[in-house]
């Protein structure tokens, strides 16, 4: 690992995310027995890419293995792929510098791009715009981890959710996630704030464990908060908020 001990701390998302190759892995292992911040880190990088790339998969539907089992015998078998010659060693430091954005925004696609084999068995205009919505989702979702300033921080509902948020300056968006969240109930949905000096600003509705770019300006927002409202939200708080995490400066 031709890395000085100062850099080695930059490499935590690729280890965590499995982009070292094997000798530096194990080096990087030995580091991590006298690390307790490296350790953390790691833990949290592996839970939020988790989180992301669950909260915008999709189920295939129930009649997807058997049709795919009958068009099968009339796709063209594709030639074998040859590996592609590995990066020049002067640009590997260079991308894993930038392993944590952008293998947290490859968890998100591979995830809600998913379906797409399912999707090319079926048809249909209400298909067509589903995979629209769902291509500009991601493509938003991925900007914010994407960029060079994004931050995250995790949090604990008080009903037990676990929530990342991950922010860019530069984007001027945010990004929430909710892992675990119960069902709001009938009549009720889960609303999110943006705090701007005390206050409590609507910033989106989210119904289930999912992934939302926050609506309203976070740029000077101190933090999210989760409240549970009446259907459709509400201009400002009704509820004590189950959630209020405090966005890094």
């Amino acid at each position: 690992m031709n890395h000085h001990a100062t850099d080695l701390h930059t490499l935590v998302a690729a280890y965590a995310l499995g982009a070292l190759d094997g000798s530096e892995r194990r080096d990087f292992d030995v580091h991590l027995r006298t690390c307790e911040a490296c350790r953390q880190e790691a833990a949290e990088f592996e839970a939020t890419a988790a989180r992301l790339a669950a909260a915008v998969s999709q189920s295939p539907p129930a009649a997807a293995k058997a049709q795919v089992m009958a068009a099968i015998d009339g796709v063209r078998q594709l030639a074998p792929r040859l590996p592609a010659p590995g990066p020049a060693p002067a640009l590997r430091g260079i991308l894993r510098r930038r392993a944590v954005p952008l293998a947290l925004a490859a968890s998100v696609a591979a995830a809600a791009l998913g379906g797409v084999a399912v999707w090319q068995t079926q048809s249909g205009q209400e298909l067509k715009q589903q995979a629209r919505q769902a291509q500009e989702q991601l493509d938003a979702i991925s900007a914010v981890l994407a960029a060079p300033d994004a931050r995250t921080v995790h949090g604990k509902a008080a009903n037990g959710a676990l929530t990342t948020v991950v922010s860019s300056d530069q984007q001027n968006e945010a990004v929430f996630t909710a892992a675990g969240l119960p069902s709001p109930g009938a009549g009720k949905t889960y609303q999110l704030w943006l705090d701007h000096d005390g206050t409590m600003r609507p910033a989106g509705l989210i119904d289930h464990d999912g992934t939302v770019i926050l609506t309203g300006d976070p740029a000077d927002a101190g933090a999210v908060g989760l409240t549970l409202e009446p259907a459709g939200g509400s201009p400002q708080p009704t509820t004590t908020p189950l959630l209020l995490m405090t966005l890094p400066a």
